[in-house]
């Protein structure tokens, strides 16, 4: 199977690339284009290939810009929901113009997609939520759909947190956790809905494999929990207390707007497709996973 990637640098990303490879797939790598006069944010030298080279079976669409990567401003904002929507829109063009336009195209999401929905039980037919991330989200998810206007069987993968021993926000917290002073965000009541590394990319290839999955998927641990237990849980797999919570005040000081929509919202998300499709979990035990990550 050939199958063309962008963002392929990033935590998912390169899990992807080694995954894949060793099922066998041909891999190419869409980077962008870093010619400061270019009119195209892609590098089509990528397409620029020998007859027949430039077809492939699947399209991986992970590239945007790195919400957590410091404080947002508006300047900042645009730069997120542009790198998504306008890359995107690009992409779908120049595969529209390959001599065989690939059968399944599959773009990145997130469960931001949701919002701050408090304990309310969420599946892929929940209405998006409130906020600038559910925002980005939607229009990401609405872009990519008009991939179907060439041919394409789309999915949507709202990632929830990915856990992994290669980096991403667990690694963020493991300083101050392993220094004893790690501890509940807020209160604590927030829901986070997490996914081990190594079922994402089962996922992933599950996605490609089934025709009969489309539109989105909730990319999540059947078993979403609480900030609260999710710190107890990280605190004694690292041997460590957990007993100084984060007051909301100190969060919204550092990271202003970012603050409210990823680290004091939650979402309960359940993960409705993969289950009714038979997809079967690797990692549903947070202790187990969260070992894994941090041995």
């Amino acid at each position: 199977m050939r199958t063309l990637i962008t963002g392929a640098s990033g935590l998912i990303g390169s899990a992807l690339l080694e995954s894949l490879h060793a099922k066998g797939h041909a891999i190419r790598c869409l980077q962008r284009n870093k010619k400061n006069s270019a009119s195209t944010i892609w590098n089509t030298d990528v397409f620029a290939q020998q007859e027949n080279e430039d077809n492939f079976d699947t399209i991986i669409h992970l590239a945007g810009e790195n919400v957590a990567d410091g404080r947002w401003n508006e300047s900042r904002k645009k730069r997120i929901m542009e790198s998504r929507i306008k890359g995107t829109r690009e992409l779908i063009e120049l595969l529209g113009k390959l001599s065989n336009p690939p059968a399944t195209f599959i773009c990145a999401s997130a469960i931001g997609y949701y919002g701050n929905r408090g304990s309310e039980l969420l599946t892929e037919e929940s209405e998006a939520g409130k906020g600038f991330l559910a925002e980005v989200c939607k229009k990401w998810e609405v872009e990519a759909q008009k991939a179907q206007e060439i041919g394409c069987r789309v999915v949507n993968l709202r990632f929830g947190m990915v856990l992994s021993p290669g980096g991403g926000a667990l690694h963020k917290m493991l300083p101050p956790f392993k220094a004893g002073l790690g501890g509940p965000i807020g209160n604590g009541k927030q829901y986070m809905s997490w996914v081990s590394i190594r079922d994402l990319v089962e996922i992933v290839d599950f996605a490609i494999n089934d025709d009969s999955l489309n539109g989105p998927v909730n990319v999540v641990s059947p078993v979403p929990v609480t900030n609260r237990e999710f710190t107890r849980c990280l605190a004694g797999v690292l041997g460590r207390p957990a007993l100084l919570p984060v007051p909301p005040f100190a969060l919204r000081l550092m990271f202003g707007e970012m603050a409210d929509e990823m680290l004091l919202a939650g979402s309960r998300v359940k993960p409705e497709k993969l289950i009714s499709s038979g997809y079967s979990f690797q990692d549903v035990n947070l202790s187990e996973t969260l070992r894994f990550c941090t041995s």
